[in-house]
C-alpha cells in the first residue's frame, strides 16, 4: 500500500494545463495527473459542456475548466496568466489540442481554407502554448515541463491528410527548437507521438465505432495481442512530465506498437 501511495504522488503539488483536455487523450491525461497528486489540472478546450463535466467528475478542488481556442494566441495567453495568478505557478503544459482534416486533403486537391484552419490549431496553437507557458516558467524560474502531442506521421509521409501530416512535422520541429532554447532555464520540452487512437475525434472523422478503428489499425503494428488506448499515451505523457524523465528533453516518444520500426 505504501509503495502504491508513493506512485500516485509523482506530480504532487504541481499545476498543469492541458489543452484539448475535454475528451480523448487529454481527458484521460487530466484524470491521470489528478490521480498522481497534481495540485490542480486546468482543462482548456472549446467543448464547454464536456470540459465542465470532466472537471466536475475529477473534483473542483483538483480540476477546473476554461474555454480556450488555441488558434487565438490571446486566449492561450489568458489561460496561462490566469492559472499563474490563481495558483501562483505553472509546472506543466500539455499542448494536446488538435484537429483532423474533414477531407482526404491530397496534394493535388488541397482545400487551402481547411489547410489554414488545421494549421491555426495544430501548429499555431502549439506554438502559442509553448511560447506562453515557457515565458511563465522562465520568468518565475520554474523548471517546468512542456509536452506536445505529435504523431507517428511526423516521421513519414502519408497517402492522404497532407495538411495534418505537415502539421505534425511542424510540431516536432517546434519541440526540438524549443528544447534547445528553453533548456538554459531548466525547462524541458518533449513530444509524445501516438499511432492511431480510437478517440472521439478519430472515430467521428472515420465515421466508425471505436472497436472498428482499433481493429483496422491493429494489423499495422508489430506488437500483437494488445490495442493502443488513450491511457497508454497518457502514461507516456506522465513519464515525460514527471521526475522519471528528469534528463530527457527534445525527445519524440513514439507510442506506436512498433509501427515505425
Amino acid at each position: 500500500m505504501a509503495e502504491s501511495g508513493l506512485c500516485r504522488k509523482k506530480l504532487e503539488g504541481r499545476v498543469a494545463i492541458i489543452t484539448g483536455g475535454a475528451s480523448g487523450i487529454g481527458e484521460v491525461t487530466a484524470r491521470l495527473f489528478a490521480d498522481h497528486g497534481a495540485r490542480t489540472v486546468v482543462i482548456a478546450d472549446i467543448q464547454d459542456e464536456l470540459g465542465q463535466n470532466v472537471a466536475q467528475s475529477i473534483g473542483s478542488h483538483r480540476c477546473t475548466y476554461v474555454h480556450c481556442d488555441v488558434s487565438d494566441e490571446e486566449q492561450v495567453k489568458n489561460v496561462v496568466e490566469s492559472t499563474v495568478r490563481i495558483y501562483g505557478q505553472l509546472d506543466i503544459m500539455f499542448s494536446n489540442a488538435g484537429i483532423l482534416s474533414p477531407t482526404d486533403q491530397k496534394v493535388l486537391d488541397l482545400d487551402m481554407s481547411q489547410f489554414d484552419r488545421l494549421f491555426s490549431v495544430n501548429v499555431r496553437g502549439a506554438a502559442a502554448c509553448v511560447k506562453h507557458a515557457g515565458r511563465a516558467m522562465a520568468e518565475r524560474r520554474v523548471k517546468g515541463t512542456i509536452v506536445c502531442t505529435g504523431s507517428v506521421v511526423a516521421s513519414k509521409g502519408g497517402p492522404s491528410w497532407t495538411d495534418y501530416v505537415m502539421s505534425k512535422h511542424a510540431v516536432l520541429g517546434l519541440v526540438r527548437s524549443a528544447s534547445k532554447q528553453l533548456g538554459e532555464h531548466g525547462i524541458r520540452v518533449n513530444c509524445v507521438s501516438p499511432y492511431a487512437v480510437a478517440t472521439p475525434l478519430m472515430c467521428n472523422s472515420l465515421q466508425k465505432e471505436a472497436g472498428e478503428v482499433e481493429k483496422i489499425h491493429q494489423s499495422f503494428t508489430s506488437l500483437k495481442g494488445t490495442v493502443l488506448k488513450a491511457r497508454n499515451v497518457a502514461d507516456a505523457v506522465l513519464f515525460l512530465v514527471s521526475d522519471d524523465s528528469a534528463f530527457v528533453t527534445g525527445h519524440d516518444l513514439a507510442v506506436d506498437g512498433g509501427f515505425n520500426c
